[in-house]
Order: structure tokens, then sequence, then C-alpha cells
């Protein structure tokens, strides 16, 4: 790093003019080094002088040059949770590439966050990593703007809102999945049919739901709201949401359960209630984890490829950061499948 390292500054709609590290360090009335330590993640710096480089670095549009960008032999993959058979499919993908490519995997949490946290963008910047992939997650203005003046690529995974044109994104066609899953149990004769989404603020959780939705109508089935649970995709939300579906006097014959993991917390609420799978309900769940094909009885869901996803999200971010001027596609998603097991049947006397 050298006082010489240039920042972009627009200036009124005209031409751009650049501000040296060694200006930025003048604006903020510290040395250059000092800004250098901000840029590399360095601890031993006050809080308010971090926080004054780091907005002045983000005015002047400041961004290290890749090349000159020392690099870790690192993939940062981070989660809002890592607590499920579902993030170790992630894992694998990213493993996958890291492997072939020569780098190592950093694992981090956020704690249930769907931004991680300051001290991680810290030691991002500080580990100087290949590429950042974030899952169910994404980053706020300032994180992006921290990663982007370091030229640390990034690439989210199931982003949980929208995370905007500009932000490169590996997906899933979820609408496309629930509207499959809702489509084959109107097929097998269902017509009252519920649903256990996963957290409203996910994007990828609204769209199964829209898609359950566009199935009944197009069926022409109404749209119970009472049949809409919300969960939060773990199996314990899938027991609670099913035991309050199940009680109801005019109780579903057949569940989406929005994925795999509530898909089994309604298996159990099922046996506690003394229903029958498929007999007494049919259930349907999300993802295709490895677990959906041994229980009994092995569940019909929809295939999420969620090892190819990472593996993408895990090519894209390598791609991303080998060419300054990389025009490669922002947003991918990647088609679904129904899984057609034995946890579904027509209706019982239908």
């Amino acid at each position: 790093m050298t006082p010489a390292e240039t920042a972009k500054t627009p200036t009124a709609g005209r031409t751009a003019q650049t501000a040296t590290l060694a200006e930025i360090a003048r604006e903020a009335g510290v040395s250059a080094p000092t800004v250098s330590k901000v840029l590399n993640g360095r601890a031993d710096v006050a809080p308010a002088t971090r926080s004054r480089v780091e907005e002045l670095l983000r005015s002047h549009g400041y961004r290290r040059r890749r090349a000159e960008a020392t690099r870790s032999p690192l993939i940062d993959l981070v989660f809002h949770e890592l607590e499920s058979a579902w993030a170790m499919e992630v894992i694998r993908g990213v493993e996958n590439v890291a492997r072939d490519a020569g780098l190592s995997v950093v694992l981090s949490e956020s704690a249930g966050r769907l931004t991680p946290g300051r001290t991680w963008a810290d030691q991002v910047a500080a580990r100087r990593p290949h590429g950042v992939i974030l899952v169910l997650s994404g980053l706020d203005e300032s994180g992006r703007a921290l990663l982007t003046s370091r030229s640390i690529p990034f690439v989210v995974m199931d982003p949980a809102g929208d995370p905007g044109t500009d932000v490169p994104s590996i997906g899933a066609t979820n609408w496309q999945g629930g509207l499959a899953a809702t489509r084959h149990l109107v097929e097998l004769g269902h017509t009252r049919i519920g649903a256990i989404s996963g957290p409203t603020q996910m994007m990828c959780s609204r769209a199964r739901v829209d898609g359950y939705r566009a199935a009944l109508e197009t069926a022409g089935l109404p749209v119970d709201p009472g049949l809409i649970m919300t969960g939060d995709f773990h199996h314990e939300a899938g027991y609670r949401q099913g035991l309050a579906l199940l009680r109801r006097e005019d109780r579903p014959t057949a569940v989406f359960a929005g994925n795999d993991l509530q898909a089994l917390g309604l298996y159990e609420a099922a046996r506690e209630l003394g229903l029958r799978i498929p007999e007494d309900l049919s259930v349907v769940g999300f993802d295709d984890l490895p677990v959906a094909r041994w229980v009994g009885p092995p569940l019909t869901t929809v295939r999420q490829p969620l090892t190819e996803m990472a593996e993408a999200a895990a090519k894209l971010v390598l791609d991303l950061g080998k060419d300054e001027d990389s025009q490669a596609a922002t947003r991918v998603e990647l088609a679904t499948s129904l899984v057609v097991r034995s946890s579904t049947a027509a209706p019982a006397g239908g």
C-alpha cells in the first residue's frame, strides 16, 4: 500500500478527479499509514478515527487496485445461522471449488442477523480473502463499501431480501418450486392444503408461498389464510405449527411444509396426533436434504440444488476476483425440481 494509490471522486456530474490516500489522510486529519491500517483491518486504530476514514474512503469511492491487493488463500463463507444439514450441503459445494483452486474456506456466522456486524467486516479486511460468499444474508451499505474499497469481491447466495441489481447473487426458482409442490397435491385430489412458510422477511420464503397460492388459484381452489402458518425453517416450527394446523376441526389433508426440516417437525406432530402419513396426511418439503430419503415414509420434496448453488457462488466470486472489469452475470437462478416419494397420496375417500 502506498500513498500514491488513488480513489475516484465524483464531482457535480462532470468528470471524476482522483484523490490519493495522502489526500484522504489530510482530510481525515491523520497520517497516510493510519489510513493504510484502516484499509488493512488493523485493530490499533481508534473507533472514531476508523469511522472518519471509512466515511472518506466511501465518499471518495476509493477502490484498491486488485493487482496491488495482496490476498490470502481463503474464501470467506458467512451464514446467518450455522446449525443444520442445509448448511452442510452449502459448505460441501464451496469446499469443492475452493479445493480445486488451492484455497481454504473460513466459516463464520452472523448469529441470526441478516447482515454481518462491524467486527466481522474488520476481520475480513484483515484476512484479505479471495472473496466472500454470504448465505441467506447480505451486506448493508457500509459493509459493501468496505469490501469494495479493498477490492474483495462478494456474492450473495439465496439472498434474504432483494440484494440490488449491482450485487452478484445465486438463487433458486423458489416460486416455481412452491408451485410444483402444491400442484402435485392438487393433482392427487387434495382441496384443503396447508402451508408452513419460513420467515416472512426472507425472499425465498415469500416466493415459495406465492407459488403455493398461485397453484391453488390456478386450480380454482380458495386460498384460506387460516391454513398458512409462519415458521422459521427449523424442526421445532414445523412441529409447533403442524400441531396448530392438524388440531383444526377442518384440518388440511395435505401440507406444503416450506422446507425439509419443518416437514420433519410436521411428521412428529402427525405422529403425536395419531395421523398416518400419507394415509391421513400428505406432506411435501423443500430442499431435498439427504435425510429426506431415509425418513419413514421417505419425503416428497422439492429439490433445491444446494451444492450446485454453492459451487456456482464460489466460481462466480473467484471469476469476479480475476478481472477488475468483469462483466459476469450478477443474478443467477438454478432450477428446482419435484422429487416424488412416499409421503404423498390421494386423500382418504378421495
